[in-house]
C-alpha cells in the first residue's frame, strides 16, 4: 500500500485523511500542522497518523498531500524539497505531491519537480466547513483532476475508492472553474447574510427570519436544481422595474455596498428570465 504524508492539517486535509484511511488505500503516515497541536488533532480525528512538528521529522512517502491556504503552497513546496524528507524517497518511484486548490495549477508546487516528483492538483467541489459532516457527506463528490498524468493515473483510483467523482479541469481554466465554485457556494453565504441582516433592519424577528430563509433556501435549490435558468422569479424577472428601483434605492440608503449588488443582480436577473442566460450574449 502506498504510504500518504500530509502537510497542513485543516479542515480539508483532516476530511481527504480520515477518508483516505478509512478507505484502506493509503497508509497514512506523517501528519504536521501550523501550530503545535494542529496536527495532534488531525492524528485524533483521522484516527491514523504521526505528528510531527518539523519537515525534516517526517519519513519518506509515495504520496504527499499539501493540504494548505492557496498562498502558501509555493512557499511550503520549496521548504519540503529543501528538507531531508522530500529529498528522500519511499521507494524507487517517482513520488507524488498534490495540493487542493481549485485555482491554482500544479505548477505551484515546481520546486518539487526538480526532485522527481509527479505534481497534481485535485479539487474536491464541496464545503467543508464540518469535518465530521463532510466525510459522512462525501459520497459522490466530484474532483477536479490538473496536473501530470503520471501523477494523475495515481490519484484517481484512490479518490474514486473514497467517493469522488474525478474529472479533467484544463490548466488555463483553473481560474474561471473556481470562480463558479465561489459563485454556487461562497457568495449564496454572503447573500444570505445581507438578507438577514435586511429583515433585521426591517424588524423582523430572528427566529421567524430564521425559519424565512430555511424556507425559501430549499424552495430555491429544489427548484435550480430541477429547473436551472427557469427558476428564476422576483420583480427584475416580472419585469416590475418600478419595484426593483424602489428597492435599489431603499437598500441603497441601508447598505451602499449591498444597493450596488441588489442593482447589478437584478439586471442580470431580468437578462436571465429574457434569455435564459446571464451573458450579454448568449451562446447559441
Amino acid at each position: 500500500m502506498a504510504t500518504l504524508n500530509i502537510i497542513g492539517c485543516g479542515r480539508v486535509g483532516q476530511t481527504l485523511g480520515r477518508l483516505f484511511h478509512a478507505s484502506g488505500t493509503l497508509e497514512l503516515q506523517d501528519l504536521k500542522g501550523f501550530d503545535a497541536g494542529e496536527a495532534g488533532r488531525a492524528a485524533d480525528f483521522i484516527q491514523a497518523g504521526r505528528p510531527v512538528t518539523a519537515l525534516d521529522d517526517m519519513r519518506p512517502a509515495d504520496v504527499w498531500l499539501l493540504s494548505v491556504p492557496d498562498t502558501r503552497i509555493a512557499q511550503v513546496a520549496a521548504e519540503l524539497a529543501g528538507s531531508a524528507a522530500g529529498r528522500a524517497r519511499a521507494s524507487p518511484r517517482a513520488p507524488v505531491a498534490f495540493h487542493c486548490s481549485g485555482c491554482l495549477p500544479a505548477a505551484e508546487l515546481a520546486a518539487l519537480r526538480e526532485l522527481g516528483f509527479h505534481l497534481a492538483s485535485t479539487h474536491p467541489v464541496f464545503t467543508f466547513a464540518d469535518p465530521a459532516a463532510a466525510v459522512t457527506q462525501f459520497q459522490g463528490t466530484p474532483f477536479g483532476l490538473e496536473g501530470d498524468e503520471p501523477a494523475l493515473e495515481r490519484l484517481r483510483p484512490v479518490i474514486e475508492a473514497i467517493g469522488g467523482v474525478c474529472f479533467d479541469v484544463p490548466t488555463e481554466r483553473k481560474p474561471l472553474y473556481h470562480a463558479a465554485a465561489v459563485f454556487s457556494n461562497n457568495f449564496t453565504v454572503v447573500l444570505q447574510a445581507i438578507a438577514r441582516e435586511a429583515w433585521a433592519e426591517a424588524g423582523v424577528p430572528e427566529d421567524l427570519a430564521v425559519k424565512m430563509q430555511s424556507s425559501l433556501l430549499h424552495a430555491t435549490a429544489e427548484g435550480v436544481s430541477k429547473l436551472g435558468p427557469r427558476a428564476i422569479t422576483g420583480p427584475a424577472a416580472r419585469g416590475d422595474l418600478d419595484v426593483v428601483r424602489a428597492q435599489a434605492a431603499e437598500v441603497a440608503r441601508w447598505h451602499p455596498d449591498a444597493g450596488v449588488v441588489y442593482r447589478e443582480l437584478s439586471r442580470l436577473a431580468q437578462r436571465l428570465a429574457v434569455q435564459q442566460s446571464t451573458l450579454a450574449r448568449p451562446p447559441r
